[in-house]
């Protein structure tokens, strides 16, 4: 597939990062091992790359702020090492119980990041393993990726045929080999 997009975003927990739950220390944050090949491969296809991430553990007291802020650093430097363009780190804090339209299956961080950077959210590709990750980008005619990985296995039976992601992988690194070759 020769398609470019304009930026691809990427959900963080059990897409890039192994998911034990709620992250609260930059110690207990792993990438998975494939993750910066497959951010390589991806690189192909898109110069920009954008991380949206719901991280409620922040609003039910579970992870401080400047554990988080010190986790998006530990992020960054990972992405600057391996010449990722990371733009930006987009994260919803609230409660499920009290979301906004910035928790993710809502829209409003792909809304911020589109004005931040001038992002045509049609040409883009969002990445996550699920539905809340799926739906916001069927919601914005984006292409979407369901991996496998994380939480994916147990997300793929709620999609029918009006509803599902454009690409189904087992994880990032064979989903981004799938969409270059």
């Amino acid at each position: 597939m020769d398609k470019k997009y304009d930026c691809i975003f990427l959900d963080r927990d059990g897409t890039i990062n192994i998911d034990p739950g709620y992250i609260s220390d930059v110690k207990n944050f792993k990438f998975y091992d494939y993750t910066f090949d497959a951010l390589q491969v991806l690189s192909k296809i898109s110069k920009k790359f954008i991380i949206i991430t719901n991280q409620s553990g922040v609003s039910r007291g579970i992870i401080k702020k400047n554990k988080l802020t010190e986790i998006n650093k530990f992020i960054y430097n990972n992405f600057a090492e391996n010449n990722i363009n990371l733009l930006n780190i987009y994260i919803c804090t609230d409660h499920p119980k009290k979301a906004t339209h910035r928790r993710k299956p809502g829209i409003g961080m792909f809304l911020e990041a589109s004005s931040d950077f001038s992002i045509e959210l049609s040409n883009c590709l969002m990445i996550g393993d699920a539905s809340s990750d799926i739906l916001p980008a069927f919601n914005l005619g984006m292409d979407s990726m369901l991996v496998l990985s994380g939480r994916g296995k147990t997300y793929i039976e709620s999609f029918d045929e009006n509803f599902k992601p454009n690409y189904i992988a087992e994880n990032l690194l064979i989903g981004a080999r799938e969409l270059v070759t």
